[in-house]
């Protein structure tokens, strides 16, 4: 059974069309400031995410609150991931 998904993956791969990149380099090169700018700022953003959940954990301890901060915690920590690893993915993908 695996020998015959083997080759039926062989020959459903095969018939994939891999285009070429035509696009002008002057069009990459203002592509990829773009990119790399927006890279830049959802780190920053995530930085801060965090930073602002610590305060705001460490001054509801302070005030003997008990908040949902962890999940904020999680959510920040999750968008974190997902802007490190957009890039690789996207390379990988298309690449």
């Amino acid at each position: 059974m695996s020998a015959m998904l083997y080759e039926a993956s062989n020959i459903l791969a095969a018939t994939v069309p891999q285009p070429k990149s035509n696009a002008p380099s002057e069009l990459t090169g203002k592509v990829d400031v773009v990119l790399g700018i927006l890279a830049w700022a959802g780190t920053a953003a995530g930085v801060c995410g965090v930073l602002v959940t610590g305060a705001m954990m460490a001054i509801s301890v302070k005030r003997g609150e008990s908040s949902e901060h962890m999940s904020r915690l999680g959510m920040v920590l999750g968008g974190c991931v997902l802007v490190a690893t957009a890039g690789p993915l996207v390379s990988f993908l298309f690449k």
